[in-house]
Formats: structure tokens, C-alpha cells, sequence
């Protein structure tokens, strides 16, 4: 049986301060306007998402929204943030084969799609939260736990921590932003990144 940490078990909190709980109102506050900054986001673009125009779409004053997250740069981390925590929640309990319960290869390879979705669809938002490199340290801890997971229970062998970051490393934003401005598709990013799954699980 694989002693390897299970993601189902590995949580990484990406915007919660135990030492200080959210009341439940405040918490509720803050739904509350993440949800119309992902509105805007859907409808008109990162580059809509302002204090004024969270404010405007949440029904709140501006100085609601500059309490509760400082500035645009703390506005968009939480949003990134909070859409990321969302996405984990998928993979730690939705459905297979994303979520547990489906055989390790199809969870990986789902892991991979749902993965370059993302990292398509929300560029922009992780280049305004996280930089040029659109990423956060606990999401790449959370996204190497679950492939080096998965992994271990293909009965891959070597360096699991390396591979694991290996077989991500094609699914970074950058990356995958080069590419699709050189005119290659979703489609083949996606055969490529399954051909290399194949191979890595291959040779085990």
C-alpha cells in the first residue's frame, strides 16, 4: 500500500488566517463581493474588475470593498484565491475522474485537462494576482502533492517530486500562453501533455 500523502488528506488553505476566524458576517461580506468580482470577470474581463465597479456590482459602498481587501492587488490574489480553492474543492471531493474514485491514470489525465482549462481561461487573472508567472506557492504545493500522489499509485518509480513537477511544468501559464499566441491549439497542448503521461507511466 502507498505511504504517500493522499491530496484527499492535503489541504492548502490559500486565504484563511486561523489565528484570526472570519465571523460568520464577515465571511458572508466576502462571498458577497468575490462573487461580483468573478461576475465582472465572466462578463467583461479582468481589466473591468475595479473597487468602484465591485462595489457598483456587489450593492456596497467602495470603502466596503477597500476594507475588506486594501487594494486592486489585494482584490485580485483573493479572487484568484478563491477560485483556485474552489477548483481543489473539485479535486479533493467532485465527481471522478477529476475527483477520488476514479483509476489514477484517468484522474491524472482529467487533473491535466482541467488543469490547461484553467490555466486558459483565467490568465489573465493569474498574471494580475500572482505576476508574470501567474502562480502562488500553495498552489503549486496543492497541484505537485496531487500528481506525485497519483503518481506513487500508478507504481511510478524515481524521483517523484521532480516528475511531478515535470509533468506540470507544461501546464504553466506562460508556457501555455507562448504557445497559444505561436498558433498551437488547446487540442494538441492537451495530446502532448497526455503522450508525455503515457510515456512517464510507461516507463515505471
Amino acid at each position: 500500500m502507498s505511504t504517500e500523502p493522499s491530496v484527499e488528506r492535503t489541504t492548502f488553505d490559500l486565504h484563511a488566517h486561523p489565528e484570526r476566524p472570519e465571523r460568520r458576517d464577515a465571511a458572508r461580506n466576502r462571498e458577497l463581493l468575490l462573487d461580483a468580482a468573478h461576475r465582472l470577470v465572466d462578463r467583461d474581463g479582468v481589466e473591468a474588475v475595479t473597487m468602484d465597479a465591485v462595489a457598483a456590482e456587489a450593492g456596497v459602498g467602495k470603502g466596503t470593498v477597500f476594507r475588506r481587501f486594501g487594494s486592486r492587488a489585494g482584490l485580485m490574489t483573493a479572487l484568484l484565491d478563491h477560485a483556485e480553492a474552489r477548483w481543489q474543492g473539485r479535486v479533493i471531493s467532485g465527481p471522478p475522474p477529476l475527483g477520488p474514485g476514479a483509476p489514477p491514470l484517468e484522474r491524472l489525465l482529467a487533473f491535466g485537462a482541467s488543469r490547461l482549462d484553467r490555466t486558459i481561461t483565467s490568465a489573465d487573472l493569474m498574471v494580475a494576482a500572482a505576476g508574470r508567472h501567474g502562480r502562488s506557492g500553495p498552489a503549486v504545493a496543492f497541484w505537485t502533492v496531487h500528481v506525485r500522489h497519483l503518481l506513487t499509485e500508478l507504481g511510478v518509480t524515481g524521483d517523484l517530486p521532480l516528475l511531478a513537477m515535470a509533468l506540470l511544468a507544461p501546464l504553466d501559464v506562460t508556457i501555455v500562453g507562448q504557445q497559444l499566441e505561436a498558433g498551437v491549439s488547446r487540442e494538441r497542448i492537451l495530446a502532448a501533455w497526455t503522450d508525455l503521461v503515457g510515456r512517464v507511466v510507461a516507463g515505471c
